[in-house]
C-alpha cells in the first residue's frame, strides 16, 4: 500500500493529510511549530513519501524529519508540475496557489478553471484547459477584514464571523458581519462574472477554511472542495516521484 504525507504550512494553520493509494484518508492540524506532532504522525502512519508546501517561515526540523523518514519533496518553483506557467517570475508563485491550480487541472481537465482560495488571503487563480496557469489576483481575506475594522478605527470592535446574519444589520456586530461577509460574496460574484465574460467553459472551484461562510450567498454554480490543495500536493508528489 502506497502512503503519502502532504503538509500545507499556511499563515493560519499547519495542516497535514495522508493519502493511501491515492485516496485521502486522514488529516489534521500540527500544533505549535509542528515538530512533535509530525514525529507522532510519521510513527503512526509510516508514510513512504512526503511533500511540503509552505508560505511561512517554518522550523527546518520539519524538513529534516521528513527527509530522514520518507522520500521527501519540497514544493517550489524548481518542482516538476503537470502544468505550465506564463508568470514572469515563477519563483514568486506561492506554493499553495501552485498546488491549487494543479489540483483543479488534474481533477477538471476539460475545463478552464477559476480556483478561489479563501484563507488568510483570497486568491483567484486561473488555469486554462491547456493546463496553463495564467495568473489571477489576491485580496484581503475575511479575518483580515474583520481585524482591519478594529485596528483602523477607534470604536469598532473585533467581530467574529458567522454564516447566518441579516442583510440589514441591526447592531454593530451584524452590520460588520453583513459588510464583510456579504460584501465579500458580492465581490466574488463580480470577479466570477468578469472571468465568465472573457473565458468560455469556465468551471469555478472554491476551497479554503472560510469557504463555508460564503457558499449560501453566492449566485454562481460553484464546486466546493475543501481538500483541493492536498489533492494538488498529492498529484505533484506522484509526478515528481514517477521516474
Amino acid at each position: 500500500m502506497s502512503t503519502t504525507l502532504c503538509l500545507d504550512l499556511g499563515n493560519t494553520r499547519l495542516k497535514w493529510a495522508f493519502f493511501y493509494n491515492g485516496e485521502l484518508r486522514h488529516g489534521g492540524v500540527l500544533r505549535e511549530d509542528g515538530v512533535d506532532d509530525l514525529r507522532e504522525c510519521i510513527e503512526m502512519y509510516k508514510p513512504e513519501k512526503s511533500i511540503l508546501s509552505s508560505v511561512v517561515e517554518h522550523s527546518s526540523m520539519l524538513e529534516d524529519i521528513l527527509g530522514a523518514n520518507t522520500r521527501f519533496h519540497k514544493l517550489d518553483h524548481h518542482s516538476r508540475v503537470p502544468i505550465t506557467t506564463s508568470v514572469g517570475k515563477p519563483e514568486a508563485i506561492g506554493a499553495d496557489r501552485l498546488a491549487l491550480v494543479v489540483g483543479a487541472s488534474h481533477y477538471f481537465p476539460e475545463n478552464n478553471n477559476l480556483v478561489i482560495g479563501l484563507g488568510s488571503a483570497v486568491t483567484y487563480n486561473y488555469v486554462n484547459r491547456f493546463h496553463q496557469f495564467i495568473g489571477g489576483s489576491i485580496s484581503p481575506g475575511m479575518e483580515m477584514r474583520f481585524k482591519a475594522l478594529e485596528l483602523f478605527t477607534s470604536k469598532l470592535p473585533l467581530v467574529q464571523p458567522h454564516w447566518n446574519f441579516p442583510l440589514l444589520g441591526y447592531d454593530t456586530k451584524t452590520n460588520i458581519q453583513s459588510g464583510v461577509i456579504f460584501g465579500m460574496a458580492k465581490e466574488i460574484d463580480g470577479i466570477i462574472e468578469a472571468y465568465e465574460d472573457r473565458y468560455e467553459n469556465l468551471h469555478i472551484v472554491m476551497t479554503g477554511g472560510d469557504a463555508h461562510y460564503f457558499m449560501p450567498y453566492l449566485k454562481k454554480k460553484i464546486t466546493e472542495d475543501p481538500d483541493l490543495l492536498f489533492k494538488g500536493l498529492y498529484t505533484i508528489s506522484e509526478y515528481n516521484f514517477s521516474n
